[in-house]
């Protein structure tokens, strides 16, 4: 017996060390990796039947071998199985996720005789042979690593290139792939994308949410793959995620939890520290899962609860550079604070095994949050929102396979919504420096918030896959369509309470508010909804090509089509079209804008055609066996234009919004020429009377445009990279480099009178004076963000084993990364068009990020294990006013301590060491009690995340940043977790 193309060669005496070795095999050549389902395949003795059974759920899966002895089992469920050949070898074999390995089966029946009786332990290896850039989050790990929250993809960060975060103001939580948006990645459930179409966060759910998107304890293990995934994957430009739930087997098994740390088990947070006492708060998490057969070997069940009750600190800070004093009033709703949480998730699963070539699952998957959102950083708790997130999902899979082919279907259907309300209602007031910049210092009072927006709607998946054509070579192709109805709608009535604007100087706030915003239901419309009944296409081919025993390639395309009605379909208002065709203002030459790029007759749009994403890949096994392979790849991969951003043309139509400028001797002072300035009124204050100032008026009204010709955001992928096994070590080096285009932006487009852009000197402030005539500012949607990022990819770990007693790994990222738009940020107002941004050094992602984990059996039966995360901090960038003679623009800095990475000094980056133990108290047979104690953020880290930013002054650019030493921080402060718990 030996392992394929390994030219290992066998003798009877060693045939014992032989199948441990083959038992080994579990990590070769990635050839028809499913999205969740692992491949198995290798050579038996000609026509011979393999049969693979699954040791926990009796799944049984058998082929019969070629004429030149190669088999393939497709998209097996991961997890442990037994192997059989008949007249050869049975070995034991466990498969991860997305995984493809190679057992050769090829010994003789009087040889296989001998191995009776032998216990043969399975172990998993990492794979070897894949042109993807990425890695596998196990069990073990999931399980056992310290962990602030209970979201499963916060162990996501052990593979190099991607970051799980907190942020730093409310807690919410989000995953992001390089120098890319939270909002490119997408999350693989059992082969499910689970794409967000309407709001930002990446997938449904995780948009300004602490909740989590699927229950810990459902999830067995999961890949990440950072780029240079296969044709197979949609809807994503940056990290790609995919995750297998687990499964009732055939023995009955549950589990019982509660987590709870509360304010007296943590230290301080720098805000309470000032403020000399702590905000009450608590963290309540608790579940259970069980799970077993309803008919041996043929039909399981699992079901899984998971809750939290949060109440979580965070720290209402004054924008910078404050120039004067806040009203008393104002300035004591700054400091310390809390927000509450509540979440339950349910997932439900049944898997039967109709025949030894059919599997039908059918999964179901709940979840209800309300939280407190809106708060922290320049919002004050007054100025707070409530938000309800719900999400129900179902999915039906019937998996059926042949000796030649395997086909895999799924007919799926979702339900989000998510909606947040103003905490109160009445009137709110925005302090800001400059009124011509509005850097933003407090917002206080009845907030802005009120949404309601989600997706509904079927979809039907097939993946069908010829694992049999050695005719034409070592070829495996697999192939697939999705079709998607999805109903996307938005309610968007912003501002909901009227917004007044008032200027701080160095003498403090003014008296009186310079401007209102506001808005106005349109008469007999005004609902603030946009509807869109999307349709959706993906088709894709994956041929993966074993040239020899040492080359591999990777060869794929894909295409994607999306169709949005509201965006094809719109027709801009009659008045609109008129006023912009005579509105002299922006129809000069050097304007920039031709304002028939933004007229839409209902005609003059079409959905984009052209996403063809050609994902080529190669591997190379310098020795055949596994122990050094160089991989690379490039390709394309489009993602998809948010409903949140294409419906602002209609929604701002059925409830638009304006803006009042008042004239005022205790304030500021407008062009009283112009119909959105009046002179300043108390009873203004009266939202009905400030309304009526738009009818009698008139002006004011913003107007949302979209480009005819929009695009499709997109990222182009190359890496080169080499793996080597080590010993029990497996390491990785990676170069890579990742160009994203076609970002949507939001840009102004109001223009003086001779066309150009800011205001005439000594002001050179924006032209918000210069409104639609009748109308208010003109934003226009048009593609034209843009990152690129440079990065290497270093990665050792050495797997957990029974055997060893412990395990590490070791996640170095390198990241030179530049952007033409601040990170996230997709608004931008302060230069005439996003092209005229330059490209700063991304303020998203830091330069330098290790993550290591390490666990270890310890005395006493317990099990320790700790996590390490060092990062440099993220440079600064902003809009700066530093008294230049000319227009404030953009400009980005590094922040104090970049050069500081390993060693102390002031480092205002991130370094956090956490600790975790955990004990297992056998009470009964077959029933465990545990308990497991985490200490996160051991050693108080100050790690800052709120910084005061002076760009200069007297016309001179000389950046000074230094941290808000009472504002937030990007981790939490020294907490002590407890968990308890129950297996049975």
């Amino acid at each position: 017996m030996h392992i394929r193309r390994s030219r290992l060669t066998v003798s009877k005496p060693r045939l014992l060390v032989c199948a441990l070795a083959a038992c080994f095999a579990v990590g070769a050549t990635s050839v028809v990796a499913q999205t969740t389902g692992a491949t198995l395949r290798g050579d038996a003795a000609s026509g011979a039947e393999i049969t693979a059974t699954n040791t926990q759920t009796g799944l049984v899966r058998r082929v019969t071998a070629t004429s030149d002895g190669s088999y393939t089992l497709a998209n097996l469920p991961p997890g442990t199985y037994t192997v059989t050949a008949a007249g050869g070898a049975t070995q034991t074999v466990t498969l991860s996720v997305a995984q493809t390995a190679e057992l050769n089966l090829t010994v003789a029946a009087e040889e296989a005789a001998q191995l009776e009786g032998v216990t043969v332990t399975a172990l998993a290896l990492p794979e070897m042979k894949t042109s993807e850039v990425g890695g596998t989050v196990s069990t073990k790990i999931i399980n056992t690593i310290p962990q602030t929250t209970r979201n499963f993809l916060e162990f996501a960060d052990v593979i190099p290139g991607v970051a799980f975060s907190l942020d730093p103001g409310n807690g919410t939580t989000k995953l992001q792939g390089g120098a890319q948006s939270a909002s490119n990645i997408n999350v693989y459930i059992d082969g499910v994308g689970q794409k967000n179409y309407v709001l930002q966060g990446g997938i449904t759910g995780q948009d300004s949410s602490r909740g989590n998107p699927f229950p810990q304890l459902g999830i067995s293990e999961y890949k990440v793959i950072t780029q240079n995934y296969k044709a197979e994957y949609d809807q994503v430009s940056s990290a790609a995620i995919t995750a297998v739930t687990k499964s009732g087997t055939n023995e009955f098994h549950g589990e019982v939890f509660g987590t709870y740390t509360g304010d007296s088990w943590r230290a301080m947070t720098p805000s309470e520290h000032n403020a000399g006492d702590k905000v009450p708060t608590q963290e309540k998490e608790y579940g259970l899962a069980f799970g077993g057969p309803i008919i041996k070997d043929t039909m399981h069940f699992f079901f899984t609860y998971e809750g939290k009750d949060f109440v979580t600190p965070t720290a209402v800070v004054a924008g910078t550079p404050l120039p004067g004093p806040l009203p008393p009033d104002v300035q004591a709703q700054t400091g310390p604070t809390s927000i509450p949480f509540h979440e339950d998730l349910y997932f439900g699963k049944i898997d039967w095994s109709i025949s030894d070539a059919d599997l039908v699952e059918l999964t179901g998957r709940y979840r209800d949050e309300t939280q407190r959102d809106n708060v922290g950083g320049t919002q004050a708790a007054s100025f707070g929102s409530d938000i309800v997130n719900n999400e129900k999902r179902a999915d039906l899979r019937w998996l059926h396979t042949s000796d030649r082919w395997l086909n895999d279907a799924h007919i799926t259907y979702e339900d989000t919504t998510w909606g947040p309300r103003p905490l109160t209602n009445g009137d709110a007031f925005v302090y800001v420096d400059k009124p011509a910049n509005e850097n933003t210092l407090l917002l206080t009072g009845a907030g802005a918030n009120f949404q309601n927006k989600g997706q509904q709607g079927p979809s039907f998946q097939e993946d069908f896959s010829l694992t049999d054509l050695h005719w034409l070579g070592d070829h495996l192709v697999k192939t697939g369509i999705k079709y998607k109805e999805v109903k996307l709608s938005t309610q968007e009535i912003n501002p909901a309470n009227p917004q007044y604007f008032f200027n701080v100087d160095a003498s403090g706030a003014e008296q009186d508010p310079y401007k209102a915003f506001f808005g106005v239901p349109l008469a007999g419309v005004g609902d603030g909804t946009a509807k869109s009944k999307d349709k959706q296409l993906g088709l894709y081919i994956q041929d993966d090509w074993q040239v020899n025993e040492k080359l591999t390639f990777n060869l794929g395309v894909r295409w994607d089509y999306e169709k949005t009605p509201s965006y094809l379909n719109y027709v801009t208002p009659a008045d609109v079209v008129s006023a912009l065709q005579g509105w002299t203002n922006i129809n000069q030459p050097n304007s920039g804008v031709n304002v028939n790029d933004y007229i839409s007759n209902g005609h003059n749009r079409s959905a984009p055609k052209d996403e063809w994403q050609p994902r080529l890949g190669f591997s190379y096994d310098m020795n055949g066996d596994e122990q050094h392979v160089f991989f690379g790849g490039v390709g394309r991969s489009y993602d998809r234009d948010s409903f949140d951003y294409l419906q602002l043309e209609e929604s701002k139509a059925t409830f638009p919004s304006y803006t009042m400028f008042f004239n005022s001797p205790n304030g500021q002072t407008c062009d009283t020429t112009q119909p959105n300035c009046v002179n300043w009124d108390p009873a203004f204050y009266n939202i009905d009377v400030l309304r009526t100032l738009v009818s009698s008026n008139g002006g004011g009204r913003e107007i949302d445009l979209l480009n005819n010709n929009l695009k499709v955001p997109y990222s182009d992928q190359a890496s080169l990279g080499m793996r080597n096994q080590i010993g029990e070590w497996n390491t990785s080096f990676t170069l890579s480099r990742i160009v994203s285009k076609d970002g949507f932006a939001f840009v102004l487009g109001n223009r003086q009178p001779d066309g150009t852009f800011f205001n005439p000197p000594p002001d050179y402030g924006l032209p918000f004076g210069q409104p639609i005539p009748g109308f208010g500012a003109l934003i226009l949607g048009k593609n034209g963000i843009e990152s690129k990022a440079n990065s290497v990819l270093i990665s050792a770990d050495k797997p957990y084993t029974r055997e060893s007693g412990w395990g590490v790994t070791i996640a170095y990222t390198y990241t030179n990364a530049k952007e033409n738009r601040k990170f996230d940020e997709h608004y931008a107002l302060d230069e005439p068009d996003i092209t005229d941004y330059p490209f700063l050094p991304s303020s998203g992602v830091a330069k330098n990020r290790l993550v290591a984990t390490g666990i270890i059996d310890g005395p006493w039966g317990m099990t320790y294990s700790t996590k390490l995360i060092l990062s440099t901090p993220i440079p600064q960038s902003d809009i700066a006013c530093y008294g230049a003679p000319a227009p404030c623009g953009p400009v980005g800095t590094s922040t104090p301590g970049t050069g500081k990475f390993l060693v102390g000094g002031k480092i205002y980056g991130v370094r956090e060491v956490d600790f975790a133990a955990n004990k297992d108290f056998d009470l009964t047979a077959g029933v465990v009690m545990y308990m497991r104690i985490d200490l996160l953020n051991a050693f108080n880290f100050k790690n800052y995340s709120d910084f005061n930013n002076n760009w200069g002054s007297n016309g001179v650019f000389m950046p000074v940043v230094t941290a808000n030493t009472i504002g937030n921080m990007y981790t939490v402060p020294r907490t002590l977790k407890l968990t308890m718990g129950v297996r049975f």
